[in-house]
Formats: C-alpha cells, structure tokens, sequence
C-alpha cells in the first residue's frame, strides 16, 4: 500500500514475484494514437442535417419581407474596410528627459492620485475651513 498523508515511511514489502506486477505506461502515447485510429475506423451513422428552414412558411422575428428583400443591394465593397493607422516615426536621438522617464512609477502615482483624489478635496476643503475660523 502507499503511504497516507503524514505517517511514517513504511518498509516495501518485495516478496511476490514484483517486477512482473509493475507497469510503466510507456505505451501510453501510443495506445492512445491506437484508441483514435480504431474510433475514427468505426462506421458513421448518418446525418440529417437541415440544408434550410424546417418549416418556411412561418417567418422568424427579424426576417425581411418579400418587397425588403427585392429592394435590397448587393454589396460589393469589403464590409469592414481595414485601415493602416499605424505610422512609423523616423529615429531620432532620444532626448534625456525620455530616458528618465519612470513608466511604472508615474502610472503608480496617478493611480494613486486618482484613488485619494476625494479624501485630499475632503481635507483641503477642511482645511480652508479651519484657516477662516482661525482668523477670526
């Protein structure tokens, strides 16, 4: 038996005939290559697919009538015209405030200053509020 959970290491036990009783699965791979070749053998029933409406007189929601569809164009253009917006900028000497640029660090910060943005005009306005009173 294997050992379970947090016992202590059991002793193995090797005294029938062991080497005969131990399987690799070496031939895993293979059997299952064999597994799928033997199925894709087997004979198919076939199928009885729709090639259109089971049942055309009664329009589906949505449908366009006759006269919509006589009135209706063929488009000849490609539907979604795809378009290159990408422009490529040509080198130049990278000034040295680029090269000190901190992208982490300054996404960082205004993340910061987006999420305390309220408590700091909370306190601010608190603030001014305290400096008139003390004036007074």
């Amino acid at each position: 038996m294997a050992p379970s959970r947090n016992g202590m290491i059991l002793k193995p036990h090797f005294h029938k005939d062991w080497q005969q009783r131990v399987d690799t699965w070496f031939n895993q791979p293979a059997r299952k290559i064999r597994r799928w070749q033997k199925r894709a053998a087997l004979p198919r029933a076939p199928r009885l697919d729709p090639s259109g409406p089971l049942k055309p007189s009664a329009p589906k929601k949505g449908d366009s009538s006759a006269e919509e569809l006589k009135l209706a164009t063929q488009l000849t253009r490609p539907v979604m015209p795809i378009r290159d917006v990408y422009k490529k900028e040509k080198a130049r000497v990278i000034p040295e405030e680029e090269k000190n640029f901190k992208a982490f660090a300054s996404l960082h910060m205004a993340r910061a200053n987006a999420r305390l943005f309220g408590i700091r005009a909370k306190r601010a306005k608190e603030a001014a509020e305290q400096g008139v009173e003390k004036k007074k």
